[in-house]
């Protein structure tokens, strides 16, 4: 049986305080709005008190090029990436010689050679490590790409997969982009990165055991959530309806992957959800059930951090590994929604 083993995360360099980010935004989009002290409760209400970014404030109060928002998203990306990877690596004891298999998560950012080639480079990992790229996934990544990392390692029950999502948020904003979205973006996303370590069972490595996964996509709901791509590239694309999408949509699907394990909802004992707003972590809260602070962690990755997309729901397993909230025997469910209109979960035992 697969065992998540390690995780640890990374943020870059450049801390932005919420009141900081209103203020920007109130600068930038009043001429667009002239009531535009109605929009910035936004800034608030999302309950977040800083986030990082790989470009400092004043780097935002200009337009920037595709290409020179993508090349500073390769150089974040390999800092970033080998700082989380260097992190869970050496707190599971092991070294760069010992994985098997890079899974890459990332939708920020464009690459070839991809930034998983480029840090088996830079970290020397083994030159016929197996790699996999995936690009697209959005939020939903991070529990995507976890799921990728543990069917490999049912395949091959002696070798270590190792997943790194990153995302890059904040470069991706276009300041000529006076849209609502993009607005609400302004107050909610930031960036950071995250390296989860997946071992097979005949590793022996320790860790909560990965039990099953399950994907779902609904149809028609493209325009759910996404990105468009421009000149300035990628413009941020979100619909109003996602608390009430999570409300109608997911206990379904959940109880329906849960039913195919032989389990109900009233069995698991804590979910690990991505926290994509206050609105979202609510939603799950009313169409779950969940009380008792059983969301409190995803609160508060969501406080300290921001959206990041596809790490961010793997900053909130981290919390739970590193406090040892998952006790012996207990089932956590890690889940998160993206594009697509698209659902990944995976059902964890202590």
């Amino acid at each position: 049986m697969s065992r998540i083993a390690a995780v640890r995360t990374a943020v870059p360099r450049h801390q932005v305080g919420q009141d900081e980010a209103r203020q920007f935004c109130r600068a930038l989009f009043q001429e667009a709005y002239a009531d535009i002290d109605r929009f910035l409760p936004v800034f608030s209400n999302a309950l977040i008190e800083h986030r990082y970014f790989s470009a400092p404030p004043e780097w935002f109060s200009s337009e920037h090029s595709f290409a020179e928002k993508n090349q500073l998203y390769i150089e974040s990306a390999l800092e970033l990436g080998e700082a989380a990877i260097t992190a869970c690596l050496e707190s599971a004891g092991l070294g760069p010689q010992d994985l098997d298999h890079l899974v890459f998560v990332s939708t920020t950012g464009i690459a070839t050679p991809s930034i998983d080639a480029r840090l088996i480079n830079r970290l020397r990992l083994r030159p016929n490590i197996r790699r996999t790229p995936i690009w697209g996934l959005g939020c939903a990544g991070g529990v995507a790409g976890l799921s990728r990392a543990y069917e490999y390692t049912q395949a091959f029950p002696r070798e270590r997969a190792l997943l790194l999502a990153l995302e890059l948020c904040g470069l991706t904003f276009q300041r000529n982009d006076l849209s609502k979205s993009n607005l609400v973006a302004t107050s909610l996303f930031g960036d950071g990165a995250a390296a989860v370590l997946v071992s097979g069972d005949e590793t022996r490595d320790a860790g909560p055991s990965i039990l099953s996964s399950r994907s779902t996509l609904w149809y028609d709901s493209l325009e759910v959530m996404g990105w468009s791509i421009n000149d300035r590239g990628l413009k941020v694309l979100f619909s109003r309806d996602i608390p009430t999408i999570v409300r109608d949509l997911a206990l379904p699907a959940l109880e329906a992957f849960l039913a195919a394990q032989g389990m109900t909802l009233q069995q698991l004992d804590h979910v690990i959800a991505h926290p994509g707003g206050t609105k979202v972590i609510e939603a799950y809260e009313q169409a779950l059930g969940l009380a008792n602070g059983k969301m409190a962690r995803a609160r508060d990755v969501l406080r300290r951090y921001g959206n990041m997309s596809s790490p961010t729901v793997l900053f909130v397993l981290e919390d739970f590994m590193r406090s040892g909230a998952i006790g012996a025997g207990e089932y956590g469910l890690l889940t998160a929604l993206g594009p697509g209109f698209s659902s990944e979960m995976l059902l964890i035992q202590g």
